[in-house]
């Protein structure tokens, strides 16, 4: 049932689309925007998840959810949740390209087949989603982008080699293009978390537990809820937490010949 404290906005005909909306921090800006009364297009390949995604929220909030099960390491999986949306009619005011993967190793040793789904998913799935989202928007004169990036990005480190710099891309990618769109009205904002208690975390390797009372990684709902709140008041970037705004301030400081002497010797980025 919905609570009082719960329901914020009427729910109207206007939909937010989030990639990732199946779990972690996509699955808590789902909940976000259904608390400001958007209707939901839920994006990701875990079939059973967004299903469980759409009950809560519909239940929680009143709002309709859409899911769309899509393998969104692939190059053709824009035009394919862009037609999705198109062919039933929803009005996407809002679009939040959150779905993410992680992976530690060299790239010498990544499958190559890998290697080019996470850089669909990090670099040009989001950027052809924006482009073929951003028209419309530019037609009614109003829109929201969000774009999950991370603080990785500014961390050229081995074992990230390929995590980082996609989502490097991401931050630069969003920056310009928040200047461009700035004239249709189109709100655009980068979302750079740091570690965050999500499944992507594998709980044998990290207790996640300890690492939230450190106050080294964040909860998904706390980073949720400060995207979307920097969304709307129109931020260029969200960094939520003191410990990551530091952090991506002193991390381009280190000089790379210390990275790599350190990587040489210890197992610190394994």
């Amino acid at each position: 049932m919905i609570s009082s404290d719960q329901k914020i906005f009427t729910p109207y005909d206007k939909y937010a689309l989030v990639t990732g909306a199946s779990s972690g921090i996509g699955w808590h800006i789902a909940a976000e925007l259904a608390r400001r009364g958007y209707n939901i297009v839920a994006v990701s390949n875990q079939s059973e998840s967004l299903e469980e995604l759409k009950n809560s929220l519909e239940s929680d909030f009143g709002i309709i959810v859409n899911v769309f099960n899509c393998d969104l390491t692939q190059e053709n999986a824009a035009q394919e949740v862009f037609s999705f949306c198109g062919n039933n009619n929803y009005s996407v005011e809002v679009l939040v390209n959150n779905a993410g993967t992680l992976y530690f190793g060299e790239a010498l040793k990544i499958d190559a087949s890998r290697m080019r789904g996470i850089m669909n998913l990090h670099m040009s799935v989001p950027a052809a989603l924006c482009r073929l989202f951003i028209e419309p928007m530019a037609e009614r004169k109003k829109g929201y982008i969000l774009n999950s990036s991370s603080i990785s990005s500014v961390m050229p480190f081995p074992t990230i080699s390929v995590y980082g710099p996609t989502k490097a891309f991401i931050r630069h990618f969003t920056r310009a293009l928040r200047s461009e769109v700035k004239k249709h009205n189109i709100k655009v904002t980068c979302l750079i978390p740091g570690a965050t208690a999500t499944g992507l975390y594998d709980p044998e390797k990290y207790d996640t537990a300890f690492n939230r009372r450190l106050g080294i990684m964040k909860k998904p709902e706390a980073v949720a809820k400060a995207g979307i709140k920097a969304l709307f008041n129109n931020r260029a970037e969200c960094i939520p937490g003191f410990l990551n705004k530091l952090i991506v301030i002193l991390i381009p400081l280190i000089p790379h010949s210390i990275i790599g002497a350190i990587y040489k010797r210890t197992n610190l980025f394994n």
